[in-house]
């Protein structure tokens, strides 16, 4: 196993300047493939693999970049102005309450995912898509759950064993929703449609989809720190919304740079990226599921013993 992982880290943990060089040549042959219209399928699919990778490496060292911008501004943090800010109620529960700004996080990225879905569902009417507005309706039900999860919350006292029963609910949940998006990628692949966003637009979706990605990527993995399974649990649906986003994304790619001119790799590739986000969706609900009645399970031997 530790071999496995040092492996792992030799392939998506790269040092500074070849994840730099490897992610712009990445991202540069994907759009270089879109743009000009390239339809050699060899090359298509390398573009598609290579814009993967460079996007795996991107998010493995955003931490790192992260860390680096932290001790830079250290200083800066520590100077006059923010020592005043510091010194007020509200700046000294958001520097000093991990809890309290981890869920201010949440309801911003919860208020932005509120914008995205209105935009799916003007579009979807406007444009008369069923694609765009299937895809809103998703949005909605995982924005939903995530609300649920946060407001309760502040009505209750949540114990762990609370927070975990929410945590399971919430694998649940995301199990059985996992069957209609399972159903509209279905429908995608067998009808060879997807999303089309007009003009420009596709460069915002683009721009949105990758930082959600990244940002819920790392969120999900810097939550679990703090041993909240309910903060964890609204961390997972970001990164639920934030897959499909980047498989909507990727159908508008393909529809507008190129993916009607050859139908067999549209459908190979919605139906590879697809089916692997329904399959990570799965696997993520199951180990939720698994997970928290594990820890439950112990936490009720624990009682009886005492």
């Amino acid at each position: 196993m530790e071999q496995f992982k040092r492996i792992l880290r030799k392939i998506f943990f790269l040092p500074p300047l070849p994840t730099v060089i490897i992610a712009l040549l990445g991202y540069g042959l994907v759009i270089a493939v879109a743009a000009l219209g390239i339809e050699i399928p060899a090359l298509q699919y390398i573009s598609y693999v290579a814009s993967a990778y460079a996007l795996t490496i991107t998010i493995t060292a955003f931490p790192r970049f992260k860390r680096f911008v932290r001790s830079t501004k250290h200083r800066a943090t520590e100077s006059a102005f923010m020592k005043k800010i510091r010194s007020t109620k509200l700046g000294g529960r958001f520097f000093g309450d991990v809890r309290f700004r981890t869920e201010l996080s949440l309801y911003s990225g919860l208020l932005i995912n509120f914008l995205y879905i209105a935009m799916k569902l003007f579009s979807g009417i406007y444009y008369r898509s069923v694609w765009f507005i299937s895809l809103a309706t998703y949005y909605i039900l995982l924005a939903v759950m995530r609300f649920i999860l946060l407001h309760k919350s502040k009505k209750i006292v949540m114990t762990m064993e609370t927070e975990l029963k929410r945590y399971r609910l919430c694998g649940i949940v995301l199990l059985i929703m996992n069957q209609a998006l399972a159903g509209i990628v279905i429908f995608m692949v067998h009808q060879n449609r997807g999303f089309d966003y007009p003009g420009l637009l596709i460069y915002a979706m683009a721009t949105y989809s990758f930082y959600s990605i990244i940002t819920a990527v790392i969120n999900l993995v810097k939550f679990r720190k703090h041993g909240s399974p309910l903060l964890s649990a609204a961390k997972v649906i970001n990164l639920v919304a934030a897959m499909v986003s980047i498989l909507s994304l990727e159908t508008a790619m393909l529809a507008q740079f190129g993916g009607d001119n050859d139908p067999l790799f549209r459908k190979v590739m919605t139906g590879a990226t697809g089916g692997g986000v329904c399959t990570i969706v799965i696997v993520i609900a199951a180990y939720m599921i698994w997970r928290a009645t594990k820890m439950l399970k112990n936490i009720q031997i624990n009682n009886s013993e005492t």
